[in-house]
């Protein structure tokens, strides 16, 4: 098989759920699209690397997951160094928003997914959105299945104290 039939052929069975995790990870398509597009060069430069895997769905959602890590510590060092250049010069705050409104929770609620620790956030984006057991999880990212589950657990907590304050507030 050619190349360029084999790549089209993994595109085809593996990016749109690979977009969709990629997606919830970063917050943004063009990141999702960077990530992507770099996941499948990788591939065209080293072909046989799929070789000796046993299931390439695991294995691209693994190399998804550690480009991602990856961004993230770029983000966060140029982060770093934005916010320390503009700290002083914007005041913080932080407008009251009325508790149906919406879109302030969906913010929310992404905001207190993004606050999760990488190693949660992504077993709970697989886990609800991927909809993939622990088992399948623990492939992917290479870890003992009671760990993703943990991992999910503690997950859990954390969400449900940072969104305590929109469900305290509903009648």
């Amino acid at each position: 098989m050619a190349l360029q039939d084999w790549l089209e052929g993994l595109y085809r069975d593996h990016a749109p759920a690979l977009f969709r995790f990629l997606i919830r990870l970063t917050g943004s398509e063009a990141d999702t699209k960077d990530i992507l597009q770099e996941i499948f060069t990788r591939l065209a430069k080293s072909p046989h690397v799929l070789d000796d895997v046993a299931t390439p769905r695991s294995y691209l959602f693994r190399m998804a997951h550690r480009l991602v890590i990856d961004r993230h510590r770029r983000d966060q060092t140029r982060q770093r160094y934005d916010t320390l250049a503009w700290q002083e010069r914007e005041p913080v705050s932080h407008p009251e928003p009325l508790a149906d409104d919406a879109l302030w929770i969906q913010n929310a609620l992404g905001s207190s997914l993004d606050a999760l620790p990488s190693e949660q956030k992504v077993v709970v984006v697989l886990k609800v959105w991927e909809n993939m057991t622990f088992a399948k999880i623990a492939e992917v990212l290479d870890i003992p299945a009671d760990t993703a589950a943990s991992r999910y657990r503690y997950a859990l907590d954390k969400l449900r104290e940072s969104l305590r304050h929109l469900y305290k507030d509903l009648p």
